[in-house]
């Protein structure tokens, strides 16, 4: 018989898990919301392909710093905490950002953003502290809401500009935000979450260690994160620039890509077992090449659907892989890089989708920007072909190290142990919006 700190000891990770779940659906939805609103925000606003590439770069600085400041607001006042101030500074920004003028519409995205690195963070650790015998398969469920609401947003955006209700649309998400910040600041006192830590030790003593590794995956996770948002988030702008699309069909197309990156890392616990970690990876940034490749020549529908859930089964893999390298060649040391890793990843996040814009911008369409995707997924596939530690080398797990939070080791066994932790998208880690 379970003693009575037992049971409320589970039924406080039962709900602080569910909580974190729902909040992870209005996430999934921010996160990607850019993409499918930028043809709209672009009329609106009157923006060239580099000024609408820029407003990537307001989301993702804002994000950037949020994510360094929410492991310093986790440590003194609570993971819930900052869940609940980011979800409001979130649908802040979601309810204004077609309120008024350009500079308040940037402003609204950069919020919003800031309301995504404060959440993202917190609630990926929650998940893994509360649950220490399931925390991948927890933290798999968890990107799964997120790629709920990542693959509903760009349908959600087509009807409510088919029907003129975008504003609308933007209320409603910002009000579910409003409603689990509520649901969470109501949580009885009898559920306690986990005290969040800080590691203090010196990084420059961790990246002397193996610095050539350090900088390819400093690359990595740079590239990532950025190759997934400069294609995924102007897939709409382009399907649109073809003319042989309806504005709601261009508008839904980025749906494809994401449902295929949600199909595909459900597969890749299967794959892993016929076929290793990275060889998976290089076999994947094969297929993300050619369905970038594809997309860039295609005019038609299929041809759009196609390449886009080519490139997303394509790069699936690619951040949980990365992320496994982070134990597999630094141990211990991971849950300290992790923080870099990530910042590096949300810089690249907003880097990437903007460069798109200027080379779209000179070269007067859309197609000559997305080389740009497509060069970091080149690179990414050369950097692969390094020898890398081998598999089992060390039994240190990952810490997701968001904001310079350290998460508990790994429950030994785990599902998806051989192929590391898949952080959730949004998620700046998977979660960081992959973050994935």
């Amino acid at each position: 018989m379970p003693t009575a700190s037992q049971s409320a000891t589970t039924s406080s990770a039962r709900a602080l898990t569910y909580s974190a779940y729902i909040s992870f659906i209005p996430i999934g939805i921010a996160t990607v919301l850019l993409g499918p609103m930028l043809p709209s925000l672009s009329e609106r606003w009157s923006l060239n392909y580099a000024q609408a590439g820029a407003l990537f770069n307001a989301q993702y600085v804002a994000s950037t710093v949020a994510v360094g400041v929410s492991g310093l607001l986790a440590a003194r006042w609570g993971f819930r905490f900052v869940m609940k101030i980011g979800l409001v500074l979130m649908a802040a920004g979601l309810a204004l950002l077609l309120s008024g003028s350009k500079l308040v519409g940037i402003f609204s995205i950069a919020a919003y953003g800031g309301g995504l690195g404060l959440a993202v963070p917190p609630a990926n650790l929650l998940v893994a502290a509360v649950n220490p015998t399931h925390r991948s398969a927890r933290l798999n469920l968890l990107n799964f809401f997120w790629s709920m609401g990542a693959v509903a947003c760009p349908f959600f955006v087509a009807a409510a500009a088919k029907t003129q209700h975008i504003p609308l649309f933007l209320a409603c998400v910002a009000g579910f935000s409003i409603a689990v910040a509520i649901g969470i600041a109501l949580m009885p006192a009898r559920i306690v979450e986990p005290a969040a830590t800080r590691d203090t030790e010196p990084t420059i003593t961790l990246v002397r260690t193996k610095p050539g590794i350090f900088l390819i995956l400093a690359i990595l996770f740079l590239l990532y994160v950025g190759v997934e948002n400069s294609f995924g988030q102007w897939m709409a702008s382009y399907s649109k620039s073809l003319g042989s699309l309806t504005l709601a069909m261009a508008l839904a197309t980025p749906a494809f890509f994401y449902a295929s990156l949600m199909v595909g890392r459900w597969m890749a616990p299967v794959l892993l077992r016929l076929i290793d970690e990275v060889k998976l990876v290089q076999v994947g940034l094969l297929l993300a090449c050619a369905g970038m490749t594809g997309l860039m020549l295609s005019h038609q529908l299929a041809g759009v659907a196609t390449s886009a859930c080519a490139a997303g089964l394509g790069l699936a893999s690619v951040y949980p892989i990365t992320i496994a390298l982070l134990p597999r060649e630094f141990g211990s040391a991971s849950t300290k890089l992790g923080s870099i890793m990530f910042v590096l990843s949300n810089i690249g996040g907003g880097l990437l989708p903007s460069m798109v814009g200027v080379a779209s911008d000179r070269a007067g369409t859309i197609r000559a920007g997305l080389f740009v995707p497509l060069i970091g997924c080149m690179v990414m596939f050369a950097l692969y072909f390094r020898q890398w530690s081998p598999v089992g080398g060390s039994t240190t797990a990952i810490g997701s190290d968001l904001g310079g939070q350290s998460l508990p080791p790994a429950e030994p066994g785990a599902p998806d142990d051989k192929a590391g932790r898949a952080a959730p998208a949004g998620a700046l880690p998977p979660t960081l919006p992959d973050r994935e």
